[in-house]
C-alpha cells in the first residue's frame, strides 16, 4: 500500500462554523505529523472561488493550526470534487490509497471520496477526521451527518476502489 494523506478544505473561514472545528484541526495536525514520520505525503486541498472563497480573502487561507510544512503539497480547487480540474491526480502519482480528512463531510469530502474510488484509488475515510455543519432541512445535526456519511461511504459498492472507515488513532501509528 502506498498512501497519501489528503486534507480537504480546512480553511480559516470554516473552522468556527463546522462541528468541532478546532478539535478537528488539532486531530488532523497530529495525523499529518504521524503521516510525515512514516514517509506518507501530505496534500492539502484549498477551495478557491464562489461567494465564500475569494482568492485573497483572509478566511480562504488554510487553517494555520494544521502546521503545514514546506514539503507538503497545497492544491487549489474550484469544485466539490477535489480531482475536478485540479492537480490532485498528478500529485497522487504512484499512490493507491488516499487517507481522507477535512470539511465538509457532505460536500467536498463526499465528492472527493467518490471521485477517488472512480479513479481506482482505495480510500480510508478518517472516521473522526471530517466535519460539517448541521443540516436543518434534513433534520440532522452535524454529528449525525458525519456518522451517516461514515456508514454510507463504507458500504458503497464501486468496482474501482474501496472505502474503509478508520479512527485517526489507528492510522500511521
Amino acid at each position: 500500500m502506498k498512501a497519501a494523506l489528503v486534507i480537504v478544505d480546512m480553511q480559516e473561514v470554516l473552522m468556527p462554523v463546522v462541528w468541532q472545528g478546532p478539535e478537528l484541526a488539532d486531530r488532523i495536525r497530529d495525523l499529518a505529523n504521524r503521516a510525515r514520520e512514516n514517509g506518507v505525503p501530505v496534500i492539502a486541498l484549498q477551495q478557491i472561488g464562489g461567494p465564500h472563497f475569494a482568492p485573497d480573502a483572509p478566511g480562504t487561507r488554510l487553517c494555520q493550526s494544521l502546521n503545514l510544512r514546506p514539503e507538503d503539497t497545497v492544491i487549489q480547487k474550484t469544485a466539490t470534487d477535489g480531482f475536478y480540474r485540479s492537480d490532485l491526480a498528478a500529485a497522487l502519482d504512484g499512490v493507491d490509497t488516499i487517507v481522507l480528512t477535512g470539511v465538509g463531510t457532505d460536500y467536498c469530502v463526499d465528492a472527493t471520496a467518490r471521485a477517488a474510488v472512480s479513479r481506482g484509488f482505495d480510500v480510508i475515510l478518517v472516521e473522526d477526521g471530517h466535519s460539517t455543519t448541521d443540516d436543518p432541512e434534513a433534520g440532522l445535526t452535524a454529528e449525525q451527518v458525519v456518522a451517516r456519511h461514515n456508514r454510507i461511504l463504507s458500504r458503497a459498492v464501486h468496482p474501482g476502489g474501496t472505502v474503509k472507515v478508520r479512527p485517526a488513532a489507528e492510522l500511521f501509528a
